[in-house]
Parts: C-alpha cells; structure tokens; sequence
C-alpha cells in the first residue's frame, strides 16, 4: 500500500505516543519535501520521531503545486500532487480545503481520526475514546462533538 502524508496528522500523532501507528497500519509513508520542512521547523527531528518509516519524495508538476499553492499550505499542497503522481493508494490529510481538492482529484484520502478508527478496527488500540481524549488533552487538535460522537460509533463504541 502507498500512502502519501500532509504534516498535520504526522505531528499530532507523535505527541500522543502513537506515530507507530503508520508503520502497523502503512509499513513506510511517503512525504514530499515541504511535509519534511515542516515536521523539521516543529522541531520533531529532535524529538525521536522515527523517521525510517518516511520517505521523502518530490513533486515533478511544480506547476501543479504553485497551482495548489494559491489556495494551500506547501505541504498540503506537495502532498496532493505527490500522492496523484504516484498514484497513492491513500492521502493522510485533515485540512478541509485540501481534502475537497484531493477528492475532486479522485484521491482516496483519510485524516488522523481515520487513522486512529483503522486502528482500533485492526485491534492495535484497544478503545478509542481513550486515544481521543489524549489526542485533545495533549495537541492543539479540536474534534466537533459531533464529529466525536460518529467517530466513537464507527468504533463501535457509542
């Protein structure tokens, strides 16, 4: 399986004791240049995120990125087009704006509560009201309660 990351979920899922969740879900996770820039500039280099299970790879449409650029972050932006290139079997994004465009792209795509719901699917979390409630306890990540409740019933766990 090739999946294609934006930072945002690689950064909150860190802090919360969980980045090991890409390699049992994903094995390795590509990342494009500016996604690296990034996880760098929030100092995770040098906090013992586990960087053998990334591999960078760069945009060849950088025309397509400055496009994407108008309306996205860098590494929203390089994610998308890296994951289209490559024709990514799925896109770790949670920004809204990028997820409509990689929809429209015909990107299969999932964010971090995605990821999380997968693993508590896989049986790799036991309950995920607990990862929840670390996730906001611990990072900056807001989850609507409405967007919690439907997560937690996806899990089975409402």
């Amino acid at each position: 399986m090739i999946v294609v990351s934006d930072t945002s979920p690689l950064t909150y899922l860190h802090p919360i004791g969980r980045f090991s969740l890409l390699t049992s879900l994903y094995g390795e996770v590509v990342i494009p240049p500016a996604v690296e820039r990034e996880l760098k500039q929030a100092g995770l280099l040098h906090e013992g995120l586990d960087w053998s299970v990334l591999r960078v790879v760069t945009p060849r449409s950088t025309d397509m990125v400055a496009s994407l650029g108008a309306s996205l972050d860098p590494g929203e932006s390089e994610a998308i087009v890296v994951a289209s290139e490559i024709h990514a079997d799925l896109l770790l994004i949670d920004e809204a704006s990028g997820r409509e465009i990689a929809r429209r792209m015909g990107i299969r795509l999932t964010g971090l509560l995605g990821v999380l719901l997968e693993a508590k699917r896989r049986g790799i979390v036991p309950a995920l009201a607990a990862e929840l409630d670390r996730l906001q306890q611990v990072t900056t990540f807001r989850i609507r309660p409405e967007v919690r409740l439907e997560v937690l019933r996806l899990a089975g766990e409402s």
